[in-house]
């Protein structure tokens, strides 16, 4: 790497920062405009102010704040998956610890710049799906609009009721090499970033804390309030609107920002599916039943929106919301229909639709573009292939040539002639756009990753910035935006090409009365805090099994560390114990079927079921091992996400990874294979202890919660019944005070031995056992409590008094309702009877209110099973 354009941390010694910085700053490649200097060479005074907050350790700690920001992230979970799917890793999302430092002259120009382009698409939207003037006088092509597989003719001429078109634009910018900006693209169905620059903002600002308030960065939260605000003006429902969030899912490489957004706005976070359309109107589909949705921000594409009118195969998408938005029903942000609006074609006919609509010159112009369907611009665009990028008129636009764009600087003759046939042979399908250097910002590259050498490297950017609504033909522009910074020296910013983004500071003229608030979220009226959260039957479901699989998980690792604490002890298990615990693990998949039994047999088929347990704790191709359960409980989390604190989600992502990491290990050392073995299980006990403290203290009592403890008890009432059952059969309290290592083994798989010992001491009795771990209703791990519970949140959930439950309520067994001693005394043929009768009852109303609930709450498919909330 050329030391003239890197800055090593060795030379931080020197006593004055900012002259090393600027005699050793990067100085980006020839023609590029540098952020760090501007074009005088000088360091700008913003990077002075920078750097000389960063008190007396300079650049020394900057290797420490990059490791705390990347651990932050991990912790939050923050992620962009290019290509998410179930089981692939997730990756994490990629910040520079530099912001983007943007002077209020600049900002400025920026802003004004782009109010006037958010008013010019808003008026060729009404334009073109009203009189169509532009059309007729031909200021754009037909071929454009009409050619669009993104135009949609049902919308055509549909009355939005004085409501706008668009909420929400994304204008992609560059920085020439003199200084001044352009405008490279623009995004109107669905554009991302909302979301991460927010989260940029959280990191960054708490990295440097004192150059954020010395240097007047503009909060960023008076926008979101203002959009929020804005489209609930639209709505006839006025402040009382529902609004929800339209994903296409958890698997979407964006899927962290929908969360995000969904719980900083305080939105409804749905999916296709959760959504319905009755008489028009849009409802939720909800454990209440129908609930209205007045208005959508929809972060997918307009051709999955509606799967009667659009795309056919879509599963994204309501059938018949084309039908809702025509009739007026709903507030869509943004209206279906603006695809042909990211056309880069069109880039090239505002400047004269500018002066024609609004009669203006536009003020932030694009780069020289040229459309090759129309045959003066393809004979000027040819030319100049070389030193332009080569771009698709309609990318992704289904019947059209979908294809990468190209840098004409990166291409060589042959390669450039045969681009030149291509765009010949179909010039309607070809944009050709100027390509200029992108500007160059400083960033971090830290001593980890560089072998001890910290360096500054400047690096390309592309900064996209949001123009918002406020008002009902008004709109203000986010004061920042998301620098994406190119990975390498391609000049093309993507972050689906492994780019990096960076936060984007824009310093305020005047003292914000908000600065070190920036993303406080906004406080609502009194009234409006007593609307109780709407919890969407997939949410219920997700919420339900997210219980069952926490639940499941800590089970069965109990029961796994539980046979390896007892199989490695001093002292020889007995058969009734060694059978118990062998049913149990076969039972529950931890080792499977046909192994041999332990007992009696030489020690090398001991040694087999062992490592057998050992080597099926994190088994992926296994549906019943600990692993397994554990990646499923994150998978029901993830589809819950924006329910969750960020520190819960951190502790599932933490748990997973050392248990895997744990198990590798226990697998790799087989001389110690149990010791690792029980130290993981151990690890991921203790993770899960802190799940299950933040679903029962951190979680709103809502009807998601509900349902989630529910689905805890369900698992919780069928194990320990079972495991009672088995240790019964097998024979463990035929004789307990013979056979006192099977009765702590009990007691130890109930996790209620130090509750026993406090009430019983050393008693080896079957009554006080079973006082216990059936009859106590205020031990957690008993029958009696568990069941208590199930019926509390049960009847809570189905809205019933206690003394007035309803059916499936009174269908769980209440354990009160016996007797210690039948249940404890042997019947005449010496076995206890009673006690696994009243087993198998509890047992089989556990799974009976397993199938009611899925009946009653998750299988609601026709509308007659739904009631109307008006």
């Amino acid at each position: 790497m050329d030391n003239a354009q890197t800055y090593s941390l060795k030379d931080a010694s020197n006593p004055s920062l900012l002259e090393d910085i600027n005699r050793l700053s990067p100085t980006p490649k020839e023609g590029h405009f540098d952020e760090l200097r501007g074009k005088s060479g000088a360091l700008l005074p913003e990077w002075q102010t920078f750097f000389e907050s960063l008190g007396p350790s300079g650049l020394s700690d900057l290797d420490q704040r990059t490791q705390e920001l990347n651990r932050q992230i991990r912790d939050n979970g923050i992620t962009y998956n290019v290509y998410a799917d179930e089981f692939g890793p997730q990756r994490p999302w990629s910040v520079d610890l530099f912001p983007l430092l943007i002077n209020p002259e600049s900002w400025q120009k920026i802003q004004s710049g782009v109010l006037q382009r958010a008013r010019l698409l808003e008026a060729i939207m009404a334009d073109v799906y009203g009189p169509q003037n532009l059309l007729k006088e031909g200021w754009i092509p037909p071929a454009l609009i009409h050619g669009h597989p993104g135009y949609l003719r049902s919308m055509h001429g549909v009355d939005l009721k004085n409501r706008k078109y668009l909420h929400i634009m994304a204008f992609d910018l560059a920085r020439a090499p003199d200084g001044s900006w352009s405008v490279l693209s623009q995004r109107t169905q669905a554009p991302s970033g909302l979301g991460y620059l927010l989260e940029n903002r959280n990191l960054i600002a708490r990295q440097f804390p004192k150059a954020y308030e010395l240097m007047q960065i503009a909060p960023l939260a008076n926008a979101y309030r203002d959009l929020i605000d804005a489209l609930k003006l639209e709505s006839p429902a006025g402040a009382n609107a529902h609004i929800a969030l339209l994903t296409p899912g958890p698997y979407n490489e964006t899927y962290f920002e929908h969360a995000y957004l969904a719980r900083y706005l305080g939105l409804t976070l749905v999916e296709g599916g959760d959504l319905t359309v009755r008489d028009q109107h849009l409802f939720l589909k909800t454990v209440r039943g129908l609930e209205p949705v007045h208005i959508l921000l929809k972060r997918l594409d307009d051709e999955f929106l509606d799967p009667l009118e659009l795309r056919s195969d879509s599963t994204l998408g309501v059938p018949g919301l084309l039908q809702v938005i025509r009739a007026g029903n709903v507030v869509l942000a943004n209206a279906p229909g603006s695809a042909f609006l990211e056309s880069p074609a069109l880039l090239g006919f505002l400047p004269s639709i500018s002066e024609r609509l609004l009669n203006e010159k536009v003020q932030l112009p694009a780069m020289d573009t040229w459309w090759c369907g129309e045959r003066a611009a393809l004979e000027a665009a040819i030319p100049n292939l070389g030193h332009s990028a080569i771009k698709p008129t309609f990318p992704n636009g289904t019947g059209h040539q979908s294809y990468e764009s190209a840098l004409g600087c990166d291409l060589n003759q042959a390669q450039l002639d045969e681009w030149v046939g291509r765009i010949t042979r179909q010039p309607d399908e070809h944009t050709v756009q100027t390509y200029i250097p992108l500007a160059q910002m400083p960033t971090w590259l830290n001593a980890f990753n560089l072998n001890d050498a910290s360096l500054i490297e400047p690096h390309s950017y592309m900064l996209r910035v949001f123009a918002l609504s406020d008002g009902s033909n008004s709109w203000q522009v986010l004061p920042g935006g998301l620098a994406r910074i190119a990975s390498t020296d391609s000049g093309i910013a993507s972050m689906q090409r492994g780019g990096s983004s960076a936060d984007v500071w824009v310093q305020s003229p005047q003292p914000s009365q908000e600065q070190g608030q920036h993303l406080q979220h906004p406080i609502q009226a009194p009234e409006k805090m007593m609307r109780k959260r709407l919890v969407t039957s997939r949410a219920a479901e997700n919420l339900y099994w997210f219980g069952r699989y926490t639940e499941r998980s800590e089970n069965i690792l109990r029961l796994a560390k539980l046979y390896l604490e007892k199989i490695n002890s001093e002292y020889t298990p007995s058969r009734a114990l060694w059978s118990w615990l062998e049913n149990l693990c076969h039972y529950y998949g931890l080792v499977p079927e046909g192994v041999p039994s332990t007992f009696d047999q030489s020690d090398m088929r001991h040694r087999i079921f062992e490592r057998t347990l050992i080597s099926s704790l994190n088994a992926s191709d296994s549906v019943t091992s600990v692993g397994y359960n554990l990646n499923a409980m994150k998978r029901t989390a993830s589809n819950v996400r924006e329910r969750l604190p960020p520190e819960q989600w951190s502790t599932i992502n933490h748990c997973i990874e050392q248990f895997q990491a744990d198990c590798h290990k226990a697998n790799t050392f087989n001389d110690f294979s149990a010791s690792l073995a029980i130290d993981a299980l151990n690890g991921a006990s203790s993770c899960l202890a802190a799940i299950t403290g933040a679903q029962t203290d951190r979680m709103t009592r809502d009807d998601g919660w509900q349902l989630l403890s529910i689905g805890r008890h369900i698992e919780r009432l069928a194990f320990l019944t079972n495991a009672l059952d088995s240790a019964i059969v097998s024979g463990l309290l035929n004789n307990p005070n013979a056979d006192s290592s099977g009765y702590t083994a009990l007691l130890n798989l109930f996790d209620s031995t130090i509750t026993f010992h406090a009430q019983h001491q050393q008693s080896r009795e079957i009554a006080p056992l079973i006082s216990l771990l059936v009859m106590d209703d205020e031990n957690p791990r008993s029958l009696a409590w568990v069941s208590k519970a199930l019926r509390a949140r049960l009847s809570k959930l189905a809205g019933t008094e206690r003394n007035n439950p309803d059916e499936l309520t009174r269908s769980v067994i209440n354990l009160l309702d016996y007797d210690l001693y039948t249940l404890s005394t042997a019947d005449g043929f010496g076995n206890l009877s009673n006690l696994r009768n009243c087993l198998s009852n509890c047992s089989q109303s556990a799974w009976n209110v397993s199938d009611a609930i899925s009946a009653r709450y998750f299988n609601l498919i026709h509308s007659n099973e739904y009631s109307i909330q008006m």
